[in-house]
């Protein structure tokens, strides 16, 4: 197979069976792969072969009304893990997995660790979120002593720093914030250890919460880290501060968020406004 042959296969994958920019590309790569390093075969030059392009899409952002109507839906922790999604622009995952010693009271700020990209960096603590996950890591810390008397109270470490700090994994400075409700007793995974909260159980109560507030939006967990984003422009943040609190590597990540603001990402008004 050459790359005409290539270049043929990946048409009829995209107009016949239909799938996605993302799909062709991990085809493409796989047949090289295929022929260079298992059949040892020479594809013949394929720099020409042009690649699937990703859509571009808007992100779906809620109003302030919006994110109040999907708030007084949710409750316990559901409401706590989409305030800090909503209020620090976290990632889902980068929430479930923040630790007892990532919320900094004192200085109002929230240390993402091994975000995405591997990178850590602060962000801010919402002033309304901070009794209630006071309140919350109490009772995560009551709930820790009580495994600790049982004999468990262990908790996974990212990395190697198991073997580094045997006794680390009980500490308390190193417990989920949010916690699962169960003990995790799989020997393969080793002894008995308090896993974060499954993803699936915030992202099913946002879906309800959704649903029951009436938004004609197709909202998720990650709906409200774009509303975090654009609501901070259009309070006027600099774009660079937001791309910190965001941990965007580049600037045009989050020059995206521009293009959903109320006015328009150059703030033009619309001529039909003036007629």
């Amino acid at each position: 197979m050459g790359a005409k042959e290539i270049e043929a296969f990946l048409t009829w994958l995209a107009t016949v069976q239909r799938v996605s920019a993302s799909t062709q590309n991990q085809a493409l790569s796989a047949l090289l792969f295929l022929y260079r390093h298992v059949l040892s075969v020479d594809s013949g030059p394929i720099a020409q072969l042009p690649r699937a392009q990703m859509p571009v899409r808007v992100p779906v952002v809620l109003s302030r009304d919006e994110v109040r109507a999907v708030m007084r839906q949710l409750d316990g922790v559901a409401w706590l893990v989409v305030a800090l999604l909503y209020g620090a622009g976290l990632r889902l995952q980068e929430c479930l997995e923040l630790r007892a010693k990532d919320v900094d009271f004192d200085r109002n700020e929230i240390v993402v660790r091994r975000g995405k990209g591997q990178k850590d960096r602060r962000t801010v603590l919402p002033e309304a979120v901070k009794e209630r996950l006071r309140t919350h890591l109490c009772d995560v810390h009551r709930q820790h002593e009580q495994d600790l008397a049982a004999g468990h109270g262990r908790v996974a470490l990212p990395d190697a720093l198991a073997r580094k700090y045997p006794n680390a994994a009980a500490e308390w400075s190193w417990q989920f914030a949010f916690s699962a409700g169960r003990v995790c007793r799989d020997p393969k995974w080793g002894p008995p250890s308090r896993y974060h909260l499954r993803e699936s159980a915030v992202q099913r109560a946002v879906t309800m919460a959704v649903q029951r507030s009436g938004i004609a939006k197709r909202a998720g967990c990650h709906t409200f880290r774009h509303s975090f984003a654009t609501h901070l422009l259009e309070d006027g943040y600099d774009i660079r501060t937001v791309q910190e609190l965001l941990g965007h590597a580049d600037v045009s990540t989050t020059m995206m968020y521009t293009h959903v603001l109320n006015r328009g990402g150059l703030g033009v008004r619309s001529p039909a406004d003036r007629l």
